[in-house]
């Protein structure tokens, strides 16, 4: 069980920053990976961005050359720092751990943290 909390979020204005952070009670060097979604009002959670635990990195084509993902195994913290914001990056920011499991991946997700971009 892993449990994770998001924290960071607030309101900032367009071309602003955020640097978003989300702490696991566990540690992670085992966490196969670790992700960003997001949600915003009336739409699905979507990727934002992940990162194995070999360090490989995936993000989404909205995102790419704004934002950065990492993950720090002694500190066992996920951190998304957002660059360059947009309105349309307004959504909640959720923190997604996935171990892979036989038969089925075990997913953990973190409550949310709000982010606000004002245009």
């Amino acid at each position: 069980q892993v449990q994770l909390v998001e924290s960071g979020g607030g309101v900032v204005q367009a071309g602003g920053s955020l640097r978003l952070s989300c702490a696991a009670s566990a540690s992670i060097a085992s966490i196969n990976v670790m992700g960003w979604y997001r949600q915003a009002p009336g739409k699905q959670r979507d990727l934002v961005a992940d990162i194995t635990n070999s360090g490989r990195t995936n993000y989404a084509d909205s995102v790419k050359g704004r934002f950065t993902i990492s993950r720090d195994s002694a500190k066992n913290t996920l951190t998304l720092q957002m660059n360059s914001l947009k309105p349309e990056d307004t959504a909640v920011y959720y923190c997604n751990a996935r171990i892979y499991e036989y038969p089925t991946p075990l997913d953990y997700w973190g409550k949310g943290t709000l982010v606000t971009v004002s245009s």
